[in-house]
């Protein structure tokens, strides 16, 4: 069976900094929560293997007939580029948080688990990663 490439952008999107500004608002002051996205914005690509971005955030893997998960898995098929993960690292409660991409995350979890050292490669060559002392 041929595997299929995995893409990823270079850059977040535009509307994926919002989406991580109101995922973190309830969880920190609103002036904290732009600060993170400030950093998130300005932070480089890193590198990390999607076990353990599961693990560091504590989160579990999303069914399989989620709406969200299916959508990012159908446009990895298209081949199109992801856009990369934001990930924030709450310094106070020692977890990694995914400010965005958990959906994207999932998908390709699920799409290669198969071949978990390719799922490994493809997905730890484009995470965002930033992590902000506040």
């Amino acid at each position: 069976m041929k595997k299929t490439k995995i893409k990823w952008l270079d850059k977040a999107q535009k509307h994926d900094y919002p989406a991580a500004e109101s995922y973190l608002s309830p969880t920190m002051d609103s002036q904290a929560a732009k600060t993170v996205v400030t950093r998130l914005e300005n932070a480089g690509i890193t590198k990390f293997a999607a076990k353990d971005i599961f693990r560091a955030s504590g989160l579990s893997l999303l069914g399989v007939s989620n709406s969200h998960v299916e959508k990012e898995q159908a446009g990895i098929m298209r081949g199109e580029a992801l856009s990369p993960l934001m990930l924030y690292r709450d310094k106070t409660n020692g977890k990694l948080i995914i400010a965005d991409g958990y959906h994207r995350l999932c998908a390709v979890y699920k799409f290669d688990e198969d071949a978990p050292d390719s799922l490994q490669d493809c997905l730890s060559k484009k995470v965002r990663y930033e992590i902000a002392m506040l």
